[in-house]
Order: structure tokens, then sequence, then C-alpha cells
């Protein structure tokens, strides 16, 4: 049996609320993202992180530490748990491939990073990724580059023309 797909974002509870509203929109922005469900998703991410850091609290100092250097290397500045609470979505969208992207100058523009993430021009680690959500490692950041592919136009020459080149060649 195929294993099925859950949703992984909840939907915010006041669905009329205008400061809601109106920051989403400006992140929507900001990021270049698709749509709203984009931050929502982003903001269950970091509460499944939130979630993971408070039952560490009660666990020792090895597991935080292993725990916060598993952030790290996703390239989250956190120094201790207290840390990884104050995490926001605004930290997650950052660390996304269509971010760095725009971030690194490879795009001008969120939207024209999206497009060119989207159109398999952006490639990490030699490895072309069209997934714009992608959360990008710290040691994968300085491998993205942007693959523009020229199609080359392919000559047809008639067989008139071939015959009378090589008659002018051997002449």
């Amino acid at each position: 049996m195929p294993i099925r797909k859950h949703k992984n974002y909840r939907r915010p509870k006041k669905i009329y609320d205008g400061a809601r509203i109106n920051q989403e929109d400006q992140l929507v922005k900001k990021y270049g993202l698709k749509n709203k469900r984009e931050i929502w998703k982003a903001e269950s991410a970091v509460e499944e992180i939130r979630k993971q850091a408070k039952l560490l609290l009660t666990k020792g100092q090895e597991d935080q530490d292993k725990f916060i250097g598993k952030l790290k290397k996703r390239g989250f500045v956190v120094a201790s748990i207290a840390d990884v609470l104050a995490l926001d979505k605004e930290d997650y969208l950052k660390r996304r491939l269509q971010s760095i992207v725009v971030e690194k100058k490879l795009a001008t523009t969120p939207r024209q990073a999206r497009q060119f993430i989207v159109h398999k021009h952006i490639s990490v680690q030699g490895k072309k990724v069209n997934i714009p959500s992608y959360i990008v490692p710290v040691e994968q950041e300085d491998k993205i580059e942007l693959v523009l592919v020229k199609k080359e136009k392919k000559e047809v020459i008639e067989p008139a023309i071939a015959e009378e080149s090589e008659e002018i060649e051997n002449g």
C-alpha cells in the first residue's frame, strides 16, 4: 500500500486577520514566495524544531549540543537551546535556495531567482536543483552556481550545396 502523504502545514485559525495578512503579504514580496502556503510551511517547520528543542531541555548537554550542531550545519545561527526557541519563520525563509541565490547576487530579484531555479538554471554541488524551498546546508552554500545553457543551432546543409562545396575543394 502506498504511504499517504499528509499536509506539512496548518492554516491560520483566524482567516481574516488584517495584521497577519499584511505581514504575510510583505513576506511574500520580500522572499518572492509563490503563495502564503509557503509561509505556513515555514512556520510549521520552525514549530517542529522548537518542539524538538523543548524535549531536549530535560535531556543532557551532549544531546543538546548534537541538536545544535545539526541546526548549525543547516545554516541556522544558534548557540543554545534558548536561541533555538527564539527562531522564527524568517530565519527559515532565509535558508531557502531561492533566498540564497538572491543573496549571492546570481539573480536580481527573488522572483527571478525562483524562475532560474524552476527552469533548472541553478546547480548545487554540480547537481541541478529545481526546488525553490530547498534548505541549503552551510557546506553547500558556496557551491551554488548559475548554469545557463545555450541551445546550439544545428546546421542543415542541403545536398546540392554540399556537392558544390566538395567540387570547389577538389577542383
